[in-house]
């Protein structure tokens, strides 16, 4: 990863190097692979797609302009999955954040993505690279007649096993995320789907990125009038908290996979979910942990401001 980036542009002809990282990792067998390219400029989309499935993880980031009118830190990407394009993806955008400032030192860079330009601000924390992107403004929208019934079937959930405190809803921070937020830990764990069928519901609804399933604490823990007996006066709504810690399950069959272990652009549209929600008080810190269901644990820490983006952040380390 310390290695100087070629001179040239890499030839189309030609095989372009791919770094391979995990980021978001909670522990060293935890995070998300992500490939990163750093040099794929001139290759055409049937060959970013070919090399996204050979490397076989949920995405792989192609930086196709490393030096947008030659500067190194203002750079142009563009995201595969083994079978086809994603506007976005934060893990990748995380692990190619740490490549760059590995080679060309820590600081901002601007990565402009099919959904619009990232700000990423990269610092040397010891021996470890951190980086931290911002969202594009968040979106919140009601899921169309029949939609939550469908996901919530294909998931083997009915209504009663969701937290009444958070809607099904879908949201949007670079990519589509339906939220499913389920009330019993039990529960939460032992979900199944099948992922045929999962994966051609999210293609008629241009779900792009992951179907986001969530747990959050008891009621309890989030609101103080839950302990006042029922025969007490009424109490002034509390103040949503300013910190959240939840876990959550990303679910994205493609290829081999079916469940993503760390997941960025979910992140940040879960940020905006809760805070379009006004279930945090801005500015608020919510905090992440995904990959424990398949063995990969990771965490994820979101920024939510009272307005715009949501900062997400962590680090990606080499895979050998």
């Amino acid at each position: 990863m310390t290695d100087a980036h070629p001179a040239d542009p890499t030839p189309p002809d030609t095989t372009p190097e791919v770094l391979r990282l995990t980021a978001f990792a909670a522990t060293p067998e935890g995070g998300n692979p992500a490939g990163v390219v750093l040099e794929a400029g001139g290759f055409d989309d049937a060959a970013l797609q070919a090399i996204a499935a050979e490397v076989g993880y949920s995405e792989t980031a192609f930086l196709v302009d490393p030096a947008i009118d030659g500067d190194e830190r203002h750079v142009r990407a563009r995201y595969f999955s083994p079978t086809a394009e994603v506007p976005f993806c934060g893990h990748a955008t995380i692990a190619t954040a740490v490549a760059l400032a590995e080679q060309r030192g820590p600081g901002p860079f601007t990565v402009e993505t099919p959904v619009g330009p990232i700000v990423i601000e990269t610092t040397r924390d010891g021996d470890r690279m951190l980086a931290a992107f911002t969202s594009v403004t968040p979106d919140v929208r009601v899921p169309d007649e029949g939609v939550a019934d469908d996901l919530l079937a294909l998931l083997g959930l009915s209504p009663a096993d969701l937290d009444p405190r958070f809607p099904l809803l879908e949201s949007f921070a670079g990519n589509w995320h339906p939220v499913v937020a389920v009330a019993s830990p039990a529960t939460f764990d032992a979900f199944a789907f099948d992922p045929a069928a999962l994966r051609a519901l999210m293609d008629r609804r241009g779900w792009r990125g992951t179907v986001t399933v969530m747990h959050a604490p008891a009621a309890g823990a989030l609101d103080p009038r839950a302990s006042v007996p029922s025969s007490a006066p009424a109490a002034p709504a509390p103040a949503a908290p300013a910190e959240l810690e939840v876990e959550t399950r990303n679910l994205f069959p493609v290829g081999a996979i079916t469940e993503d272990p760390a997941t960025g652009s979910a992140a940040a549209s879960l940020g905006g979910y809760l805070r379009h929600l006004g279930a945090l008080t801005p500015p608020a810190r919510l905090t992440i942990h995904q990959g424990r269901h398949v063995g990969r644990p990771s965490l994820l820490v979101a920024t939510i401001p009272a307005a715009g983006g949501i900062r997400v952040e962590g680090t990606a380390t080499p895979i050998p």
